[in-house]
């Protein structure tokens, strides 16, 4: 009995030992932080756990392949486009490089340009501030005299050393001796004569300012003297019309251009119907203005303050039709030469082309008409002298042409390049005054002159 007791006890301990190989004890902190013990005894029955599975551990899978390729990616799997950044960045340092060594090139001949310029400045007042030398002798012939044997004039000079105290070099020696001999062999070639006849445009010169208007309604406007004043009122009146605005009836008198200058009127007179365009001028003692909003010609007697005569331009249009190519409502244009008066518009059945008709001053009658080749919109103004239309090519370049004459004798049109300039760049009005032989012009606010030159017609020359 005790011997059977005895195996019981050996076996139960031994049983014990084997469970205690096989358990494991863990002590740990949780997430909370709390102390956590873990026991664990080994499956008496499995030799390995199943293969884990469930929709859990793909999830984690999934998860940890993105995260390998991102990692493959940002350590080495994004060779490609690392390689485009950095042929691009060495394409930019390269460039970089080129534009640098250009801009120090550019840098060394600026200097370069800059020391010649010193250069050239130090020796051209080294010239200036050099005396005259004296005239070289001549015989009774008045030709230079030349050394005996047929030795060149410059030879004995040639031979000569400087002398201490000398101001000028042997080189500037024979050159003032040549130049002398250049100079008594040029005969003076006199000046052409002036031509004072009624002729062609040769130049127009820069302009003269007399005035600039007060307020925005002078931007665009009209300026005048009459050519051929009659009582009350003298060749040296100016008149003034300020043109922006809907209702444009006043004319301002001046005494003369001092007075004009000075912003000072000597006589206001009011309209009886308003004013369109900048076309109106002044000739024989009236005021020639289009109505407002019509093809409407008023004759307005300075006199009597009182209208003379009206009449409308057969089919010309108006209030934006046919226009400069400046705008303005600059459909009719009156002008005044040695031959009259005259209209500058355009019709439909012109389409859109200058139609130039002569006008009887007396009661507006149109007496002969001419159809031109150039189209109204293109031009920025137009003027007439002796019979001859001339137009402007621009209204805003500061230098622009006088590029298109018409002869009303011939009935034939030509280009034409005679430099205009438009100081303040916006011409709005140009009118010829054939007593002073000068184009009045309004030119952004101001009040402009040009004086002409005229040449004498090809038939004349």
């Amino acid at each position: 009995m005790f011997l059977v007791l005895s195996v019981c006890i050996l076996g139960l301990l031994a049983s014990q030992s084997d469970a205690q190989d096989r358990a494991a004890l863990w002590r740990g902190n949780d997430r909370s932080g709390r102390c956590q013990y873990t026991f664990t005894v080994a499956s008496p029955t499995e030799t390995s756990c199943p293969q884990a599975g469930g929709p859990e551990f793909e999830g984690i899978k999934a998860r940890l392949s993105l995260l390998e390729a991102l990692v493959s990616k940002l350590t080495g799997g994004g060779n490609a486009p690392d390689a485009r950044l950095q042929e691009a960045l060495t394409r930019a340092v390269g460039e970089r490089n080129l534009l640098q060594g250009e801009k120090e090139r550019l840098e060394r001949e600026l200097g370069s340009l800059q020391r010649r310029s010193e250069e050239i400045l130090r020796e051209t007042e080294r010239l200036r501030s050099r005396p005259c030398p004296p005239q070289t002798p001549s015989v009774s012939g008045g030709a230079p005299m030349r050394p005996a044997g047929g030795s060149s004039p410059v030879s004995h000079l040639m031979a000569r050393p400087n002398r201490p105290g000398d101001s000028m070099s042997l080189r500037d020696s024979v050159w003032q001796q040549g130049f002398q001999e250049l100079k008594a062999e040029v005969t003076e070639v006199p000046a052409p004569e002036e031509y004072t006849g009624c002729g062609v445009l040769v130049s127009v010169s820069a302009p003269v300012t007399h005035r600039k208007a007060d307020s925005i309604a002078g931007k665009y406007g009209v300026w005048m003297q009459d050519p051929e004043a009659v009582a009350p009122y003298g060749p040296a009146m100016a008149w003034r019309i300020d043109t922006v605005g809907s209702d444009v009836r006043q004319l301002f008198g001046y005494e003369d251009m001092e007075q004009l200058s000075k912003g000072f009127p000597t006589k206001v007179v009011l309209l009886p119907e308003p004013l369109e365009g900048t076309g109106a001028v002044l000739y024989r003692g009236s005021l020639y203005y289009q109505r407002r909003r019509s093809r409407t010609l008023i004759r307005f007697d300075l006199a009597s303050e009182s209208v003379a005569a009206r009449r409308d331009l057969p089919h010309a249009g108006f209030h934006g039709q046919f226009p400069y190519s400046w705008g303005g409502y600059t459909d009719i244009d009156l002008a005044v030469d040695e031959r009259g008066l005259w209209a500058i518009y355009s019709t439909s059945k012109a389409k859109g082309a200058v139609v130039l008709s002569r006008l009887d001053p007396h009661d507006l009658r149109v007496t002969k008409s001419w159809e031109t080749n150039i189209r109204k919109n293109s031009a920025a103004n137009a003027f007439l002298v002796c019979g001859r239309l001339y137009t402007v090519a621009s209204y805003g370049a500061a230098n622009t042409t006088v590029n298109y004459v018409f002869d009303t004798e011939s009935g034939r049109g030509r280009p034409l390049a005679v430099p205009f300039a438009n100081k303040y760049r916006y011409n709005s009005m140009i009118d010829y005054n054939p007593a002073q032989k000068k184009l009045f012009a309004w030119d952004n606010f101001h009040m402009v002159s040009y004086d002409l030159r005229l040449g004498r017609p090809p038939a004349e020359a």
